[in-house]
């Protein structure tokens, strides 16, 4: 496995590399597309290589060849290798969609000099946070992905975007100084910030002291999570940017809040004193989302509450805090962030053919662009959680660990869970109903849709299907990830060695371990199966 290390570090490099030369190049547009292009695919082939690796233990690479505490470690287990794979996947599809778009608006040459670097940052920032192996490397990730989602989301200039982006980026900054005063006290408390470390030093601390930690540290998370109720500044901030860039928003910087409390609550505060704060918060945010939903007139709104509806289908099977819960809410993640993206990148593509996102003025689309009500009816009916589709079996297994639960806040769960998966139905159907059945309230101007929008579009709405062709496969990979978040031994064992390591120096002797194999091959490289 050692032979492969250098493939973990390359999510984060190789786009802040071509960031750069984007940047160096910006009087070449048509360069700039290239080496985006190819850092994206290239980092498909990391995360799927990753995805592999990991299924046999944790990969642990020392940065600088410092180990662990006291140097940086990154991380890829089978979780973080999973969602790097998906993101990068869908920020491909996202990027080509967007370069489309760029095309055929005739102003590929204007926004191209900032977009290309600015969206390889955020690719770099979710990459490291899906990595870290320790909670100040998380924050960088997360400023550094924000800082782009920041100049992403006002590109452009008008005053709506600037005044959503205002809100975004005091909310933004907000989360990040509660997660910055969590990391110092953490520090203060427990001497490390190393994930790994804390799981061995966090259980020896006060009771008091650990659930202070516990509650800022999900404070910080459930807000860029968007959990009710702390999710208010999503719906005024999504909507008002361009299609692709709402669409990588909604699709990967809320997971990347979810992957945040997943990692948290499973290694560092395994006592489960919160899990039932997390139950009333998943059933608040499942359904307060989607009562904000179904009262939707706009298209965009109406998807941005459904978003933070559904983090509370994820935040149940975090809460349930076994192997069940777990594997499902991973599924769920996976399915979700596609999903989630596609159907922004189709309301893109209605906004374009009707002009409008409001239901109250489109109509008749089914007619005029059948090939569009196929791309939008897809993905909206997995989402809605119709079988056989990929959010119908996310929904079964998330019901089926609450059953098995078996208490009653888990049961009023699952009755949650219903209720919400029948009134986003509900939301759905008006929204297909408006959009693309009822006789629209002026004529529709004949425009034909390019290839280079509807094949990205496409291409996303095969991927999901493709999750529920290969969902058998995909839920044993999630099972087993929820099996490696709960043997916080075998994390442990991947990054510290039981022979002395974290003295600063990495250690140059191959071991084996319980379930652990670790050859340094003399740069402070190690990996480990964490299994």
């Amino acid at each position: 496995m050692s032979d492969f290390l250098w493939l973990v570090p390359l999510p984060v490099v190789m786009p802040l590399f071509a960031a750069g030369l984007t940047l160096a190049l910006y009087r070449h547009p048509v360069a700039q597309r290239i080496i985006s292009v190819v850092a994206l695919t290239l980092m498909v082939c990391a995360g799927t290589a990753l995805l592999v690796l990991a299924d046999n233990g944790a990969v642990v690479v020392d940065i600088g060849g410092w180990a662990a505490p006291v140097g940086i470690d990154l991380v890829a287990d089978r979780v973080s290798a999973l969602m790097l794979t998906v993101s990068s996947t869908v920020m491909l599809c996202v990027l080509l969609y967007s370069l489309g778009q760029g095309i055929t608006d005739g102003d590929e040459a204007a926004p191209v000099s900032i977009y290309h670097p600015t969206y390889l940052v955020l690719a770099a920032g979710v990459s490291n946070a899906f990595l870290a192996g320790d909670l100040f490397n998380l924050y960088v990730g997360f400023e550094i992905l924000l800082a782009a989602s920041y100049v992403l989301l006002t590109l452009g200039g008008t005053g709506e975007r600037i005044r959503a982006g205002s809100i975004y980026v005091v909310v933004a900054l907000l989360s990040s100084l509660i997660f910055l005063v969590a990391i110092a006290l953490v520090y203060a408390a427990a001497g490390t910030v190393n994930l790994a470390q804390l799981a061995l030093r966090l259980p020896e601390l006060d009771p008091g002291v650990q659930l202070v930690l516990q509650l800022l540290l999900l404070l910080a998370f459930g807000i860029k999570a968007a959990i009710f109720p702390l999710s208010a500044w999503l719906p005024d901030s999504y909507p008002t940017a361009p299609a692709p860039v709402t669409a990588v928003f909604a699709g990967l910087l809320t997971k990347v809040g979810v992957y945040a409390i997943i990692r948290t609550q499973t290694l560092l505060f395994t006592d489960g004193r919160l899990d039932t704060l997390l139950m009333w918060l998943a059933l608040a945010t499942m359904v307060i989302g989607i009562l904000g939903a179904v009262a939707q007139n706009d298209i965009k709104r109406l998807l941005s509450f459904t978003l933070v509806s559904h983090i509370g289908y994820m935040l149940f099977g975090i809460a349930l805090a076994d192997r069940a819960g777990l594997g499902a809410s991973i599924f769920y993640v996976t399915h979700h962030i596609t999903v989630q993206t596609t159907l922004f990148l189709v309301v893109g593509l209605v906004e374009r053919r009707g002009g409008s996102t409001s239901l109250e003025r489109l109509g008749g689309l089914a007619k005029i662009a059948p090939g569009l009500a196929v791309l939008f009816f897809i993905p909206a009916m997995s989402l809605a959680g119709i079988p056989p589709l990929s959010g119908f079996l996310g929904k079964i297994g998330l019901l089926q660990a609450g059953v098995q639960a078996g208490t009653p806040l888990a049961y009023t769960l699952v009755v949650g869970s219903v209720v919400t998966s029948v009134l986003t139905l509900y939301a759905i159907v008006k929204a297909w109903n408006k959009a693309f059945w009822q006789t629209p309230p002026e004529p529709i101007p004949e425009t034909r849709l390019p290839f280079s929008l509807v094949g990205p579009t496409t291409a996303l709405v095969g991927l999901g299907l493709l999750i529920t062709v290969v969902a058998g496969p995909l839920y044993s990979y999630t099972d087993r990830a929820a099996r490696t978040l709960l043997d916080t031994d075998a994390y442990v064992d991947a990054v510290l060695r039981p022979d002395g390591r974290g003295s600063g120096e990495s250690a140059d002797e191959p071991s084996e371990t319980d379930g652990v194999t670790e050859s340094a091959p003399g740069a402070g490289e190690t990996s480990g199966g964490g299994s």
